[in-house]
């Protein structure tokens, strides 16, 4: 079987299209490693925010994912009060190489490499909420698109 490509009429064979979607499901090594890293990076945020005596904020990691190669992995973190989340995203951001020590020394029977951390604020809540907030409204936002929220690309 030849693998070409038509320029002209964006033609795949069959099997050109399954190589092309394959690899954008996370492995279960890949999972198994964001759940690894996951579990010991919101243990060690919350031993650092009681330490630091801050009794006012909340730390959450909802969601990390890690690279095929393991080589990189996006953490996305809850920050509350989110008045102040950004400032708090700044000074994790700002320690990512620290934080990536520290959890290397914690994991090292875990994982030989640690990946490179990625720190971004998860705001999937806040758009959840601007939907209930749409679809509570007396106009039906199902049946005219442009009342719901616009999602914004980071």
């Amino acid at each position: 079987m030849r693998f070409t490509h038509d320029l002209k009429n964006n033609i795949y064979p069959e099997e050109c299209l399954l190589l092309l979607t394959m690899g954008t499901e996370e492995t279960s090594r890949q999972k198994k490693v964001a759940a690894a890293i996951q579990r010991e990076l919101a243990s060690m945020l919350q031993n650092a925010i009681r330490n630091q005596g801050m009794s006012n904020l909340v730390l959450s990691i909802t969601k990390i994912s890690v690279t095929v190669d393991l080589s990189l992995a996006k953490v996305y973190l809850s920050i509350f009060p989110q008045n102040k989340a950004s400032n708090y995203l700044k000074g994790i951001q700002d320690n990512a190489f620290h934080i990536r020590l520290d959890m290397a020394k914690r994991m090292k029977h875990q994982l030989r490499r640690m990946p490179d951390f990625s720190f971004f604020l998860d705001d999937s809540l806040d758009y959840e909420e601007e939907i209930d907030k749409a679809l509570n409204q007396p106009q039906n936002p199902i049946e005219d698109r442009e009342k719901l929220p616009k999602r914004q690309k980071k």
